[in-house]
């Protein structure tokens, strides 16, 4: 969270979305991999809301 100065709200967020990512890989865990696809498709969101 301090390296990528995320609020615990955005934390939380891509939690969600890793945990989504984790199910549709049928997965019983987050594993590093959908946390890392999680946070690249939040920072693309970040970039469409920016326009």
């Amino acid at each position: 969270m301090e390296r990528l100065q995320l609020s615990a709200r955005s934390c939380h967020r891509i939690l969600r979305l890793a945990r989504t990512i984790a199910d549709m890989a049928a997965s019983a865990d987050i594993d590093t991999d959908h946390l890392a696809e999680a946070i690249s498709l939040r920072g693309l969101d970040r970039v469409v809301q920016a326009r």
